[in-house]
């Protein structure tokens, strides 16, 4: 069975630093991508980082020179540092698995679990404010 935990969310203060985890189990990292999206209360499901079949990962606009993407394969772990946040990066954070150049579309609400578009972690909550 395939799931994925994500970790390191909490509360943090304007321009701190947070470095989120996301340890898959039961999953191939070789043919697999790993997405990581947001929800904001109130907001749709939104695409933060996706790997791009040449190697480079797509930031959304809103993160872009702020947040990275990594991996481990050894340890089947993913990271996303985020540097400089902002209140508006407040949301929670999911981890997603899908496979090779498959780019899920969840529409409003991020899912969790297993589901037709990928297995989704349970989340993290990032709170930025002073």
């Amino acid at each position: 069975e395939t799931q994925l935990v994500e970790s390191g969310g909490g509360l943090v203060q304007p321009g701190d630093s947070l470095r989120l985890s996301c340890a898959a189990s039961g999953a191939t990292f070789d043919d697999s991508d790993i997405h990581w999206f947001r929800q904001h209360p109130g907001n749709e499901c939104e695409l933060v980082s996706t790997p791009r079949s040449d190697g480079t990962t797509y930031y959304a606009d809103s993160v872009r020179g702020r947040f990275t993407a990594s991996q481990d394969n050894a340890e089947k772990t993913v990271y996303l540092e985020m540097n400089n946040v902002a209140p508006e990066d407040t949301a929670v954070y999911y981890c997603v698995l899908t496979g090779r150049d498959s780019l899920p579309f969840p529409g409003d609400y991020c899912p969790t679990g297993a589901t037709s578009i990928g297995y989704w972690g349970q989340g993290t909550q990032v709170t930025v404010s002073s």
